[in-house]
């Protein structure tokens, strides 16, 4: 698969045993990550490379899902760092948010696609948060782990992404006329 010249034959079978079966899920959150499938494919591709050649350092029978997404998002960050010298922040979004007190209810009638356009519309360090622990259901420690954050930082950026992302759905339940009525004490 591999070609890394000559290794011994166990690293190639527990490569092949614990981290093979994990490709689809790096490659779904590396498409998220650069949302080009030749990019994703690039950066699995890479990561799988990386994790290949470091798998005398992995410690079998811990969670190689995570350590493997660490790989990836460390190979992601450098390439961004690579095209963005430099990297403008834009906190206006999350200073309105934060002046909002209202958090608005959430019909059961919105698609993953409403769900997927307005994950695109919030930050990224609030998305990559929201997805690798709601999608990917790692644990904060894993994903402080994967995004070199505290774990402090996790909780913060997941509970105000939560809270972006509703109103993102909300703003498509409004536009999309599924309205938020009070009937009898009970929203609908």
């Amino acid at each position: 698969m591999f070609g890394f010249g000559k290794c011994k034959p166990e690293i190639y079978t527990n490569f092949e045993l614990e981290a093979m079966p994990l490709m689809e899920d790096v490659y779904r959150v590396a498409m998220w990550l650069v949302r080009n499938v030749s990019e994703a494919e690039d950066l699995t591709q890479e990561t799988f490379a990386q994790a290949f050649k470091s798998f005398h350092r992995y410690e079998s029978g811990t969670n190689c899902k995570a350590w493997l997404f660490k790989i990836l998002y460390h190979l992601n960050s450098k390439r961004v760092r690579k095209l963005n010298r430099f990297q403008f922040v834009d906190d206006r979004k999350e200073k309105i948010i934060e002046s909002i007190a209202y958090e608005p209810y959430l019909p059961q009638h919105i698609t993953d696609e409403y769900v997927l356009e307005s994950l695109k519309k919030i930050p990224k360090q609030f998305s990559q948060v929201i997805v690798l622990a709601d999608v990917e259901d790692f644990a904060y420690r894993d994903i402080a782990q994967i995004l070199r954050i505290p774990i402090g930082t996790v909780m913060s950026r997941l509970h105000r992404g939560r809270r972006l992302l509703r109103c993102e759905l909300a703003e498509y339940a409004k536009n999309y006329g599924i309205g938020i009525e009070k009937k009898a004490g009970i929203l609908q």
